[in-house]
């Protein structure tokens, strides 16, 4: 009798259906990581956000704030009508001679110019730029591209009356197909800086 070695025809059954279960998985598997990748540059694209906005409100609130014989200086509160005319201080401002003042007597100018040296909020607004550098994404591993906007607005509408005193800053972040991901929005407050009061010695 001669003795052959051969698969039997269980053996030959399952290893079809270990084929084709993979044959049906990877594609799943691929179209999950795929996925995945778009979930953490939505992620990412979200964070960028956050920083883009971050970074906008540590800048001046407005180009005035700052006295132009002293480009040094702390930033200080804008008088934008709402000073009394006396005390040069707004309401909620502590009634100490050393404690934060308007700068100006009167707002005859424009709050959101965007010429001066000075950095402002208002030099933080732009329009539809590119968040990721990836000129071309399939080689940096990125399927879309995705874009940020932002917006600063003065005045600001609360309970229907406009407050002169404060700028809304907006951030939308939009795909290349135009679709809003996230929008972020906070608002900064013509408060100035805190000054140190300086010491002196005999």
């Amino acid at each position: 009798m001669v003795k052959k070695s051969a698969f039997t025809l269980i053996e030959l059954i399952f290893a079809i259906v270990i084929i084709a279960i993979s044959v049906v998985s990877l594609p799943m598997m691929n179209q999950a990581i795929a996925k995945g990748i778009d979930a953490n540059l939505v992620q990412e694209a979200i964070f960028a956000a956050a920083t883009e906005l971050n970074e906008a409100v540590t800048a001046n609130w407005d180009e005035h704030s700052i006295e132009a014989n002293l480009p040094n200086s702390y930033a200080r509160v804008i008088n934008t009508g709402d000073c009394n005319t006396t005390t040069k201080r707004m309401k909620g401002h502590i009634a100490q001679p050393l404690h934060r003042k308007c700068l100006n007597d009167t707002s005859t100018f424009d709050l959101n110019e965007t010429s001066s040296a000075v950095v402002s909020l208002d030099d933080k607004a732009h329009d539809s730029s590119n968040l990721f550098d990836n000129e071309t994404p399939s080689k940096a591993g990125y399927k879309k591209k995705y874009f940020s906007t932002v917006t600063v607005n003065n005045p600001v509408t609360v309970n229907g009356t406009d407050e002169k005193s404060l700028k809304a800053i907006v951030i939308t972040i939009t795909d290349e197909d135009g679709k809003i991901l996230t929008q972020l929005k906070t608002f900064s407050a013509n408060i100035g800086e805190i000054d140190y009061f300086k010491r002196s010695f005999l």
